[in-house]
């Protein structure tokens, strides 16, 4: 599967963006899907995941109560909503995706090593 996040840009803080994630190439709901990030000088670190059939989501604490993940089957996308960003939100975050067959059924996943595909990634810079 081809994966391609766009929706990335500059905010200020307090700021909303929405990501967008767009796949091709297999059957989208094959896939649970997952979004990470990554800040200069760091390693890429989870934000968020959601199962097959969005019955299931995960947050990383630090977004939780301030990022919404959801997708669209039918429009093979997976979808990030980032509201009330803070500074420490800029990274270029990347969308990627895991076979549900590695998975329990109807399982999500924040761990980073079990995802399959990655797309480009997307920057966010939110300003002070």
């Amino acid at each position: 599967v081809q994966l391609q996040a766009f929706g990335g840009g500059l905010v200020q803080a307090g700021g909303s963006l929405r990501l967008s994630c767009a796949a091709s190439g297999r059957t989208f709901s094959s896939y649970a899907m997952g979004w990470f990030r990554q800040a200069p000088g760091k390693e890429r670190e989870f934000v968020a995941a959601i199962s097959w059939s969005a019955g299931i989501t995960h947050y990383a604490d630090s977004v939780k109560g301030r990022f919404t993940i959801s997708r669209d089957n039918a429009k093979n996308t997976v979808y990030l909503q980032m509201n009330s960003l803070k500074p420490e939100d800029t990274a270029v975050y990347y969308c990627a995706a895991v076979s549900v067959r590695k998975l329990r059924l109807g399982a999500a996943t924040p761990e980073r090593y079990e995802y399959d595909y990655w797309g480009q990634g997307t920057l966010v810079t939110v300003s002070s």
